[in-house]
């Protein structure tokens, strides 16, 4: 065994490294795989309402719920599978410094010679990302047209998704290009301190694409229109007026002409904060519950009586969405992320690490056994140091940053849930929790250790014990 292992340090540095890499891409892997596994016999095997959920959760949504899980399990197997095949085999033929090479190719047609390693790099980003945008193209469709169509979830036509598809790859390329080229400058000419430099080019860059995504950048996908005057704009408001929070304005997206899924959240900095629900999140803008009743024919009594039993029943059963309490109870929870602070915590623990990484950047970027390991032995491009060190390299330090993310993101969420308790709605966090669940066919039942390592917000069941005190009083 010591013979064997002394043979491997005589290797060549850059074969260690990149033997190094490709051995941690597949033990995370088949550690992801192993979890999922885990996770996937819980879909199998829980057939039944657990008695602890039978008063939340009827025997046919838990079902219903199960069968989705179990297809989105499949799925993810196969399609993480073939990713991680796909990314050996990259690195081991050496696609990386083919496609530097035909970047280059491309440029000396353009009349662009090596010296123009900026230029070249814009070309290798611009075919990397129409590569990846292309190879994971079949399994979107399948996505979107077999999974979420069968479960009721996708409201898309193949000429939309398309569309859409073709709108955030010139909409991502917008951005990604001019970007890394003012990144890759700052980089050449930033002398000794670049990476301090860098950092904040990174930082101011993300500020700005937070200040105008909604404003500029969503509503070139999504159309956005101003929450009418009346009872829950007025009541919204208030809450928010009760806890000093600057709102400005507050918007519907009618994100139901792309999925079924529901949402809410605020973006702004300083004095200029906007809140945004999705319209599948509201039972009256929900289309799918006018979609319903439009069916029968007939629109429901708003005190319920006179109606038919059809029609009582298909508002009882109606698809989706929240009452006006019970939006006011979620976007309690959001708006408590703002007030203890979550989006400073998060933002500032991005910034740190991502000075940390351009400075560990720096220290390596002189190591030509990097760019020897992955075929680059006559030229060290920076755009090729800042892959393969960010996304190769730091594989190890950003597995476990993630997972202590996740955990501090599910202590965030219980916090936020006991802010939105503080407001008075706990009853209406605890019934909202319930239908949100339902809407999205989350599977209430999880693997422990799965749960622990992917789950950024706390099962279902454990926010529901949290609240049940206060939901009670």
């Amino acid at each position: 065994m010591w013979a064997s292992l002394g043979a491997v340090w005589e290797m060549p540095a850059e074969k260690r490294i990149f033997g190094a890499v490709l051995l941690f891409s597949w033990t995370v892997y088949l550690w992801e795989t192993f979890l999922a596994q885990r996770q996937r016999r819980i879909y199998k095997t829980t057939t039944r309402v657990p008695p602890e959920l039978g008063q939340i959760m009827d025997s046919e949504t838990f079902e219903k719920s199960r069968l989705y899980q179990l297809d989105k399990s499949t799925f993810s197997f196969w399609s993480g599978l073939y990713s991680e095949i796909e990314g050996t085999l990259i690195l081991l033929f050496g696609g990386i410094p083919y496609l530097w090479r035909l970047s280059g190719r491309f440029c000396g047609y353009a009349g662009f010679g090596t010296e123009y390693e900026i230029t070249q790099s814009l070309v290798f980003l611009l075919l990397a990302t129409l590569f990846s945008a292309l190879t994971g193209l079949p399994w979107s469709l399948y996505n979107t047209f077999v999974i979420e169509e069968k479960h009721g979830f996708n409201q898309q036509t193949l000429g939309f998704f398309m569309k859409d598809a073709v709108k955030k790859f010139i909409v991502t390329q917008c951005i990604l290009l001019p970007v890394s080229s003012l990144l890759l400058y700052i980089i050449k000419i930033g002398g000794d301190y670049f990476f301090i430099y860098a950092w904040l080019f990174t930082l101011v860059v993300s500020l700005v694409l937070v200040t105008i995504y909604a404003d500029y950048i969503a509503p070139l996908f999504d159309k956005f229109t101003p929450l009418p005057e009346g009872k829950l704009k007025q009541e919204i408001e208030v809450m928010a007026k009760s806890i000093d929070f600057p709102l400005t304005k507050v918007y519907v997206v009618e994100g139901s002409k792309r999925s079924s899924h529901s949402n809410a959240y605020f973006y702004g900095f300083f004095k200029n904060k906007r809140i945004v629900l999705f319209d599948t999140l509201l039972e009256e803008y929900s289309v799918l519950n006018k979609d319903i009743l439009e069916e029968s024919g007939m629109e429901p009594r708003k005190d319920g009586e006179g109606d038919s039993e059809e029609i009582k029943a298909k508002v009882k059963n109606k698809k989706q969405g929240c009452k006006n309490e019970e939006v006011l109870a979620v976007l309690g929870h959001e708006l408590g992320h703002w007030k203890l602070g979550h989006t400073v915590k998060n933002i500032i623990i991005s910034q740190m690490n991502s000075f940390l990484c351009f400075f560990l950047f720096a220290v390596l970027i002189g190591q030509k056994e990097l760019f020897a390991a992955f075929g680059f032995y006559n030229s060290q491009p920076t755009l090729i140091g800042l892959l393969i060190i960010f996304q190769f390299i730091f594989s190890p330090y950003n597995e476990v940053l993630s997972f202590c993310l996740t955990v501090l993101s599910r202590r965030f969420e219980f916090q936020a849930d006991a802010f939105a308790k503080k407001l008075g709605k706990a009853k209406d966090l605890y019934s909202a929790l319930i239908k949100l669940n339902k809407d999205n066919l989350g599977f209430p039942v999880s693997d422990w250790l799965f749960s622990m390592w992917h789950y950024s917000h706390p099962p279902l069941l454990e926010r529901l014990q949290a609240l049940e005190s206060s939901k009670q009083d």
